[in-house]
């Protein structure tokens, strides 16, 4: 699939979770502001041992790819795709997130622009959406920049920290890439 040496995309390398990453996913992941962006799968706070947790479960899936974000030899984010099954079997789930250390430095796009054409070209898909929080303007944005279109909104459709949100659809198609 990927080689360990992960997917060169300029300013960050994507690669496979490994041993060793803990403390810099603890660190990196155990801030507010990156756990209100996302699933409340996501622990916060973020303890040494849901690192210990994320990395097990992020090398055994074989239905989600689950990469690290590394900038500077650190892990400091991570990016995954969930295969739909069924008759959505041509279509994935995006998901990611990155430390706020690392913000507005043009990583996150630039993680993106390497990892959907590695997803396009690995699996047999013909669409990757990602959902958004409608608060996440900086998200819908970034996306944008990787040749995501907004494709729909399910109004008051999810709840985050007792707060009912619109969620943001936004999808790519493999004839764009």
């Amino acid at each position: 699939m990927i080689p360990e040496t992960g997917l060169d995309c300029g300013p960050c390398r994507l690669r496979p979770w490994r041993l060793g990453d803990e403390d810099s996913l603890k660190r990196n992941a155990n801030n507010r502001n990156v756990a209100r962006n996302l699933r409340d799968v996501f622990p916060h706070p973020y303890t040494i041992e849901a690192a210990r947790e994320w990395i097990a479960h992020a090398n055994a899936s074989a239905s989600e790819v689950a990469l690290a974000i590394e900038v500077a030899g650190e892990a400091c984010g991570g990016v995954g795709l969930r295969r739909q099954g069924d008759v959505d079997r041509v279509s994935a789930e995006i998901g990611y997130w990155l430390g706020e250390a690392y913000w507005n430095r043009g990583i996150m796009t630039a993680a993106l622009l390497g990892f959907v054409p590695f997803c396009f070209g690995t699996f047999e898909l013909t669409s990757i959406f990602a959902r958004c929080f409608s608060w996440n303007e900086s998200s819908i944005r970034v996306l944008q920049k990787c040749r995501f279109e907004r494709a729909g909104l399910l109004p008051r459709a999810a709840i985050k920290e007792g707060e009912i949100v619109d969620v943001v659809i936004l999808a790519t198609t493999s004839d764009k890439w």
